[in-house]
């Protein structure tokens, strides 16, 4: 089962816990020292920067799959590390970036590093509402290479354990499939080791399904989740080349589609993989575009949330507005009430193709 670091930080003594917990990540991802040291690095000053200047936030610690999925290549895990908090916010984001920026208002020091260190960075804040820094840190990996049509499309994804448990029972993944790209979020029923071990054997059985249609995928992971709890699983699969996607889900997992700024819900069927899947499933198809962006999130969110029109962002980090969310859809004062992952499909800016 994959391991989810939820480090809450409020005092000093969790700086070190988050910078233990990227070595720790780091070794699951089969890092080298020189990559597990830069972990190490951007966990500790993004935890030190949120104890100094956002009054604590938390910080997010997970193994995911590359942001961007090209055939042959990048295929490695990466360590994902996500400071996220409800603080005063950068009134200038750019200038924080800036080697020596700090303010005693808002976060600063030491992004710069972090930004250099990382394979992939980026940063939301919002003055009031807080901010999200989000670095990954993988092996090196070869840029180069023929165009691919599916490098057009990335995905990015939080996961917050419910009370800071070791695993979490919501579990996101993407595969491809010759042209095609497939995200999923599947939750197992409940939460605790049985709802991670159900969500685990979904992503295990959707490495073999790749080449299938989310309806077709969802029988094949039906069969795989027999001898588990079962899951709410939601899957979608994008054809960038064709400019086409498919959606089909059984339970309740969420799903949103932003088209030109404006959002729709995506309806999954009632059930239960692995144990009461419904006898039709059918793939409800929409077109996919350069202003498109989609949304997975487990039911950790309240059950009316509803994306701002700001989310629908497709040139920021998939995983960012992940972290977005969760932190929008919480508070200090009142955290997520379960088990929570959001899972984000959207366009690849060309510059990072």
């Amino acid at each position: 089962m994959p391991r989810v670091w939820e480090v809450p930080v409020h005092d000093s003594t969790r700086v070190r816990d988050a910078r233990v917990a990227a070595e720790h990540a780091a070794a699951r991802a089969r890092l080298d020292e020189a990559r597990t040291a830069a972990a190490a690095l951007v966990a500790t000053e993004l935890a030190t920067n949120l104890l100094k200047h956002a009054g604590g936030g938390q910080v997010l610690i997970d193994v995911v799959a590359p942001p961007v999925l090209v055939d042959g290549r990048d295929g490695a895990p990466m360590v994902q590390i996500a400071a996220v908090d409800h603080g005063p916010g950068i009134p200038d984001v750019a200038a924080a970036l800036g080697d020596g920026f700090s303010t005693a208002g808002s976060l600063g020091a030491g992004l710069g590093t972090c930004a250099r260190l990382a394979d992939d960075f980026d940063l939301h804040s919002a003055p009031g509402a807080g901010t999200v820094a989000l670095a990954r840190i993988g092996a090196p990996r070869d840029r180069t290479g023929p165009s691919d049509p599916v490098a057009g499309v990335r995905a990015g994804g939080v996961n917050v354990p419910l009370g800071g448990a070791e695993y979490s029972g919501d579990a996101w993944a993407w595969v491809r499939g010759a042209d095609r790209a497939t995200l999923m979020l599947a939750d197992g029923l409940g939460h605790g080791p049985e709802a991670a071990r159900a969500s685990s054997a979904a992503v295990e059985a959707l490495r073999g399904a790749a080449a299938l249609r989310p309806s077709e995928a969802l029988k094949r992971l039906d069969a795989a989740l027999s001898g588990t709890r079962g899951a709410a699983v939601a899957l979608v699969q994008v054809d960038p080349g064709a400019g086409r996607l498919w959606f089909a889900g059984i339970g309740n997992i969420g799903a949103r589609l932003c088209a030109g700024g404006v959002w729709r819900p995506l309806l999954s069927q009632p059930g239960i993989v692995g144990a009461h899947r419904p006898t039709t499933v059918r793939d409800e198809e929409h077109a996919w575009a350069g202003d498109r962006m989609l949304i997975l999130h487990s039911d950790g969110l309240p059950s009316r949330w509803t994306p701002s029109p700001g989310t629908c962002a497709p040139e920021a980090d998939p995983a960012v507005t992940a972290a977005v969310t969760v932190r929008d859809a919480s508070s200090r004062a009142r955290p997520v009430r379960d088990d929570t992952a959001v899972a984000v499909l959207a366009p690849t800016p060309p510059d990072r193709r």
